[in-house]
């Protein structure tokens, strides 16, 4: 693994602008909103979502080729801005200075809000204290809390390691923006190289505190997300400095992300820089529409369009 540190994420993000290329590409492949081939960029925080609605795109338009690569948001950004992409999915919209390098092309991308997700924290089966406040995520992220009995005295002694998919993810801007509002992650922060290593190692490192997108755990009718499970334990998250109950700590289901009472919640977007009706647009316009959505609602998270119906839970569940 290798350290995080905030002046290196935010270089990083910088390349992003400092190599984006005025041009745009020639001509486009002869293709229709349901015929042809097209590449697309997705944050790899959304690859178990987006390979589904891939899958059930092409088996209704067999004439249909979406090509994706899963890249760490910055990647995903950079792609879009050196036009070697017509679409990408990400976890936040344009920025301003993004917004103006597209206007000085006369370009202006369409952007679909496609999905409520969430970012959840995961523990090592064996820290058994699967509870904590806001505040104390708070901490725990600027370093003002190091050790797993900060949190609670009567817990193994055990300096507490941060671990992220990736340096450069949506999760690690997430909490660089939500979380810490800006100030840095600390020295005790280490990046994987992919989700399922996060997952691995969080599950062989008693002290580990993993960050991972809710759609990697959210579907529990898939092998994958079900294997996760397994291997680590989610943490419930209250929003009040001194909860009174276990039922004011709230975990990333799909009602609470509905309802809005899950804290670390975060929207995913369409950005598409085609120009005309495409594949690209053909794509969106599915994932937009009704089997789009059901496809994330029953992925176990909050489709833009679809309301949920919200049924009781446990945080026993």
């Amino acid at each position: 693994m290798k350290k995080i540190n905030l002046f290196t994420f935010l270089i990083t993000a910088g390349v992003a602008f400092a190599t984006f290329s005025c041009g745009q590409s020639g001509k486009g492949p002869a293709d229709t909103t349901t015929t042809g081939h097209i590449k697309i960029s997705a944050d790899e925080s959304f690859a178990p979502i987006v390979d589904a609605q891939i899958q059930t795109f092409e088996g209704l338009y067999k004439y249909a080729n979406v090509d994706v690569a899963y890249k760490p948001e910055v990647q995903v950004v950079k792609d879009l801005l050196e036009d070697t992409i017509r679409f990408a999915v990400m976890a936040r919209q344009l920025t301003d200075l993004e917004k103006a390098e597209f206007d000085k092309l006369k370009i202006t991308p369409r952007v679909y809000k496609i999905a409520i997700d969430g970012i959840a924290l995961i523990l090592n089966k064996e820290n058994t204290d699967t509870t904590l406040t806001l505040q104390q995520v708070r901490d725990v992220f600027t370093g003002q809390t190091t050790n797993w009995r900060q949190l609670d005295p009567t817990a193994t002694d055990g300096k507490i390691t941060i671990v992220f998919d990736n340096s450069s993810s949506s999760t690690a801007r997430f909490i660089l923006d939500s979380i810490n509002h800006k100030k840095p992650l600390p020295p005790n922060t280490f990046a994987t190289t992919s989700n399922s290593t996060l997952v691995d190692y969080v599950a062989q490192n008693r002290n580990a505190i993993g960050v991972i997108g809710v759609n990697w755990i959210s579907d529990r009718r898939d092998s994958t997300a079900i294997s996760f499970l397994k291997k680590v334990n989610v943490v419930g998250i209250s929003v009040q400095d001194a909860p009174t109950s276990v039922d004011d700590y709230i975990q990333p289901y799909q009602g609470y992300l509905a309802q809005g009472t899950y804290p670390l919640r975060r929207e995913v977007f369409i950005v598409s820089r085609e120009a005309r009706a495409g594949l690209g647009t053909g794509f969106a316009s599915f994932i937009t529409g009704d089997k789009g959505q059901r496809i994330i609602l029953k992925s176990g998270l909050v489709p833009a369009s679809m309301p949920v119906r919200i049924v009781g839970f446990s945080q026993q569940e």
